[in-house]
Order: C-alpha cells, then structure tokens, then sequence
C-alpha cells in the first residue's frame, strides 16, 4: 500500500518535535521501507485518544509504504513506566501484561492497519537476559545522566523514592531500539528522555541512531493530561454515544489542539472557525458537534456518528431520556419510608444501582439539584418515585428502576 501525502504537513501539523528533521526526511527519500517503531506497555486494559494522535501518524507512514513495528512491553509493564509520575508504580503479574496487550491491541488495530505491522514482545529478547547482560547494559548510562530526566530529579529532589528498578526502565526501552533496529522511534513529549536514550544506545552499539518523532500529549475533557492513571480519558473503542459525548465535554479551548490531532480537517479551516468563534459568529457548540463528528465517524462509522449526536441532543438539547437506558432491579421494599404517598430513601438507592460512589455523594449532588426523577429535579433525600421510573444523575447517567419486591 502506498499513498501519496504531503510530507510537510505529515512531518508539522500536530508535531512537538523532530529529532533530526533533516535526518528522516533524507530516510525518507531514501525508498527504503522504514521500520516504525512504537512501543506500549499494557498497565490497563484501554487505548485513549492521546494514544490515537501517535497511531495516526504511524497509519499516514504505512500508507506511504513504511512498516510499523509494535512493541508490546510485557516486561517494562510489569516494572511501570515513571515517566511523569510522581511515585513508585505497582509492578503488575505476568498475566495481567497478558490480558491487557490483548485488548491493546485490538484497540489499535482499529487505527494502524494490522497486516502493515509487525508485532513483537519484549520477553523475546529479554526472557534470554543473563545478569551479566544486564550489568552490561546498566553499564552504558551513568546514574547522574538518568536522575538528570525531569521526573527522576524531581523526586530525588523532594526526597521520593525511585527504585533500581525505574532507573532501569529507560534502559530497557532504549535496547528494544536496538533489538528491532529501529529507525524512528515513536512517542509523546514525555518519551522524549527515553527515546534518545534509545538512540545514543544504537550508536554506542554500532548501530546508525534512529530518529525520534514526538507528539504533543492530549488534554483530557478535565484539563489535565489525559491518562488511564487519572480516569480522564476517552477510550478509542468507547461506544459512539459514550465518545460522542465525552467530545462534547471538552474545554472549548482544547477544541482546535482535538481538530489539529486527531481529525484531518484542513489547517485554514480550522483556523477560520477559530476566528468565527471569536468574533461571535460560530457557536463554540457546534463547532465541537463537528469535532465528536469527525472523531466518532472516524473511529466508528459516519452512521454511528450520527445516530450518537442524535442521542446528545435528544438528552442534552432537548432534556429527554435516550432511547436506551439500564435497568436496574431493585426492591423497593427495603428503601422506602412511607407508602402514601411512596417516598424512597435516595441516599441509599442512588449508590447501590450505580448511579453515585457513595451516600455523600448522593446528598451532595441532591443539594445541588443534580438528581431527576422523571425529569423532575429533587433536591431532598427522600423522594417520590415508583417502579418504572427513569433517574438522571448529572449529566449522562441514568437508569430505570424495576421493583423486584416480594409483594409485586
């Protein structure tokens, strides 16, 4: 498969930084195939769109005839990658590595075309490791060189732990270069300490170094980075509503950074909405309803984009309930506290169907009449509902209760 595409947009739009430019634009006119690498360390079950920025790329460098090269981290994953933590990582068990690369990488798949990939695990070359192998890698990097990466100095600088095992971690991320002999390394700006560690080991072992090619890192819908770690994310295999409405809830300033990575709505395009938006003249709404249109159509189908803005304004516009809700059984027997009229205890009803983490959290959102039943708001503890109905919480939660008392 081979696709023409405009490298300089390739090579700027949605960039944090080459190193070197120059380098991999003369690979690139080189005709060779290039091996793409891009590694992931399965620590939970669930690829996110900051994931899906990189993926992209990788997807417009196989359509022009470059093979990708995917590294499942079966062994860093179990150690944890620290970069921009501020703490030790659990170390996770073999197995669950395992459960989890497996829907890694059905997610994937969903982006970068699978029979232009080639995936390997690191235990291929690790599982053989002898300690004098890694007494030799360690031996290639000082300590003062990986406590001189930003995390690293900033814990040992605010007297943190950082075990042996963390300041490995860059090291074994540089050998997988090494190992695949890779020629562009993939990764967002917090890889940036890894992936040259990756290539000054290549040449130290003799062979050329790769380049490295590195994304901005996406905000989620709360502001921050988007991370499984924080649970701000949007997944890449979400439900189309789910996605849908997980777009719709993003800051309107992270709106044109969304267009730039993850869509391919022309650069002038993108920069005449922002200057209707400013003057007034677009509705920052609809302009995001474009946005989780391009992102669902794209990872789902343009169909199911529509059928998810349908829902969201439907449910959010209109103030209606979406054509599909949970059922929960409940009895409601053992909540109600008065029976003429029937009055529920919400406090407790709320958290055990799901709907609130806890009764705290139930009374607060209560207080601040956050709480529909039927669509009416209820700001007290104990309220008027019956078998059948319908209770919102927020702003995309809801189920239908269904009385499984003993007496019905």
């Amino acid at each position: 498969m081979t696709t023409t595409i405009d490298l300089d947009t390739l090579l700027h739009r949605g960039v944090a930084e080459i190193i070197r430019e120059e380098e991999l634009r003369a690979l690139l006119a080189s005709g060779r195939p290039l091996r793409l690498k891009m590694g992931f360390d399965p620590t939970a079950p669930h690829v996110h769109l900051g994931w899906a920025v990189g993926l992209r790329k990788l997807r417009r460098f196989q359509e022009m005839g470059h093979k990708v090269i995917l590294i499942v981290g079966d062994w860093t994953a179990q150690i944890g990658d620290p970069s921009g933590q501020t703490t030790t990582r659990r170390m996770l068990s073999r197995e669950e590595v395992e459960a989890n690369a497996q829907d890694y990488l059905r997610q994937f798949f969903r982006i970068v075309h699978s029979e232009l990939t080639e995936v390997v695990y690191q235990s291929s070359w690790y599982d053989p490791f002898s300690l004098a192998d890694v007494v030799k890698l360690t031996s290639r990097f000082t300590v003062a060189k990986l406590l001189s990466r930003e995390d690293f100095a900033n814990r040992f600088a605010q007297n943190r732990p950082i075990t042996l095992t963390e300041l490995i971690y860059p090291l074994l991320q540089a050998y997988d270069s090494v190992a695949i002999e890779a020629d562009v390394e993939f990764g967002g700006t917090d890889q940036k300490f890894n992936c040259l560690a990756g290539r000054d080991l290549q040449e130290m072992l003799g062979q050329p170094a790769q380049q490295v090619f590195l994304w901005p890192l996406l905000l989620g819908p709360d502001g921050r980075k988007m991370s499984q770690s924080l649970g701000n994310y949007i997944g890449v295999a979400d439900a189309p509503n789910e996605m849908y409405g997980k777009l719709m809830s993003i800051t309107d300033t992270a709106m044109v950074d969304y267009y730039t990575l993850l869509t391919d709505v022309p650069i002038t395009e993108i920069e005449a909405m922002q200057r209707r938006m400013a003057g007034g003249a677009l509705n920052p709404m609809d302009a995001k309803m474009r946005l989780a249109r391009e992102i669902v159509g794209e990872l789902h189908s343009s169909e199911a984009a529509e059928r998810a803005e349908g829902e969201f304004v439907r449910v959010f516009r209109k103030r209606e309930a979406p054509e599909e809700i949970a059922e929960r059984p409940v009895r409601f027997d053992d909540y109600t506290v008065s029976e003429y009229p029937r009055m529920v205890d919400l406090r407790r009803l709320l958290p055990d169907v799901g709907l609130v983490a806890s009764s705290s959290e139930a009374r607060r959102l209560l207080q601040q009449g956050a709480v529909e039943v039927n669509g009416i708001t209820v700001t007290e503890d104990n309220a008027n509902v019956e078998p059948g109905s319908v209770i919102r919480v927020g702003k995309r939660r809801f189920v239908r209760l269904v009385d499984v008392s003993p007496s019905t």
